[in-house]
């Protein structure tokens, strides 16, 4: 829980999501409860098909939740008009993005849109923005390329400088490292530990990084087939909640390590 002299950016209340149809309810996960603060880089894991993409759509306004609320900067996520979010909450998905005959310049410059005036013409502000979301993600060198050009682990980075040049206080990251390397996998999620750090941005990403985010969360929300538990890592860990992830086995814990291991 935060302390009374942080700033809550991200709160959910009794929050239920899932999908409606025809009447019917269709409930994913219930009763979720959290508060993350500024500056706090938040890991979301979880089996594959257990609902991680169904909170973060949830969270980030594109689907209705079926109970409770979420808020950002305790305001009620579902009284923002659009163009009010966009300068609330930057997303990054794990899809390509349509866009990619656009050069890296031209990629990162549509975060601005949401602060743009009705002619979408860039201010000095805004160019300096792009300019810094460049320089922290460390895609100046690339800004001339278009985006088809990049390696999978480049245009990760553009998208998140997209999301930085957006400059809200909350950033949602659907599997950033899906697609990538050993290597680049350490690499974009320590980014975001430097950036949630530097730039006080909270960030909620999710991952089946599961080692990675243990070592670099500040928080993490475990997700399985019977609950939803929100805490620090090493709390996590005591506790046990890591051991009900996925089947034992073939699979366990190593709580001394933490880390998975196969039987």
């Amino acid at each position: 829980m935060a302390s009374e002299k942080e700033h809550i950016v991200l709160e959910a209340k009794a929050l239920a999501i899932g999908y409606t149809s025809k009447k019917q309810r269709s409930v994913i996960a219930e009763g979720i409860q959290f508060q993350f603060s500024e500056g706090e880089l938040v890991g979301l894991v979880g089996a594959n098909g257990i609902g991680k993409s169904t909170l973060l759509r949830t969270l980030s306004g594109m689907q209705k939740a079926l109970d409770g609320d979420v808020s950002i900067l305790k305001r009620p996520l579902s009284s923002f008009p659009p163009a009010a979010l966009a300068t609330q909450l930057s997303v990054v998905l794990t899809e390509a993005p349509s866009s990619k005959n656009l050069s890296v310049t031209e990629f990162i410059s549509l975060g601005r849109q949401p602060h743009t005036n009705w002619l979408g013409r860039l201010s000095e502000k805004d160019r300096e923005m792009i300019l810094w979301a460049m320089e922290q993600t460390d895609t100046l060198e690339i800004r001339e390329r278009k985006c088809f050009e990049l390696s999978d682990g480049q245009m990760q980075r553009v998208a998140i400088a997209r999301a930085l040049a957006q400059d809200t206080p909350l950033i949602i990251l659907d599997e950033p490292t899906t697609h990538l390397d050993l290597y680049h996998r350490a690499y974009i999620l320590k980014l975001l530990k430097r950036l949630a750090n530097d730039t006080q941005k909270t960030i909620l990403f999710s991952t089946h990084e599961i080692d990675l985010a243990i070592q670099l969360s500040d928080k993490m929300i475990v997700m399985t087939t019977d609950s939803i538990v929100v805490d620090e890592p090493c709390n996590l860990i005591s506790q046990g909640h890591f051991t009900d992830l996925f089947p034992k086995d073939s699979i366990f814990f190593d709580e001394e390590t933490g880390s998975f291991r196969v039987k």
